[in-house]
């Protein structure tokens, strides 16, 4: 599959690499020439110029990509990208910051195929939005990081609490739910827990137990 990266910061990064050791075909857009210099050492095909302009986009093959990623620091770019690419046909995957009013994610999540926080989802899980992949199948990310799908009893003292809200042991973070009726995807702000459900735990493999805990009530929440 052909990819365009706008922005090649950390999260673009990770993500071409893994796009990359997997065969498909990436090329990075960045405005700054010291990125741009750093892309094509490492061996990317790679266009220097804004991402928010079509003629860029267009330079980089938008109109035979299967899936753009805006994934610059600036969300009006990361937009402005991923409408351009969606007008193309792109499969649109747009990073926003965590600390975005809830009204303000509402309003790009209408219009985009995914969206990820860099704080919550990082490279991998860009990786699985691109593709368009199932949220449950992905393994261990990294040697320090693991993935892990846990199911949320009856009793959880997080039934009815908004995923967003779910507070875990150390570094950990959700970053995808699903039900018996749906499929695992990034939560809205919105999504409330249901009895049943799972989440998809991005942690330490050594917290994992503790974090299992939590969930089911065991330790404090």
């Amino acid at each position: 599959m052909k990819f365009v990266i706008v922005g090649y910061g950390r999260v673009g990064i990770r993500t071409a690499r893994i796009l990359q050791s997997e065969g498909h075909e990436v090329v990075i857009v960045d405005n700054d020439p010291v990125k741009v210099e750093r892309a094509r050492e490492t061996g990317f095909e790679t266009i220097q110029g804004d991402g928010n302009e079509e003629s860029v986009l267009v330079d980089a093959g938008i109109e035979t990509a299967d899936a753009i990623g805006g994934l610059t620091g600036d969300l009006n770019t990361n937009f402005t990208a991923c409408m351009i690419g969606k007008e193309f046909g792109c499969r649109t995957v747009l990073r926003i910051d965590a600390d975005y009013r809830e009204e303000i994610y509402e309003k790009y999540a209408a219009d985009v195929d995914e969206i990820i926080y860099p704080e919550r989802l990082g490279a991998a899980g860009a990786k699985t939005a691109l593709l368009g992949g199932d949220f449950n199948v992905l393994a261990d990310l990294t040697e320090q990081l693991s993935v892990a799908s846990i199911r949320i009893p009856d009793d959880s003292p997080f039934v009815g609490k908004r995923v967003v809200e779910v507070e875990l042991p150390g570094d950990a973070h959700i970053y995808a739910h699903g039900s018996d009726h749906e499929p695992m995807t990034i939560p809205l702000p919105r999504t409330e827990i249901e009895p049943g459900d799972s989440v998809a735990i991005m942690a330490d493999p050594g917290g994992l137990d503790d974090i299992r805990a939590t969930l089911r009530g065991d330790a404090p929440a």
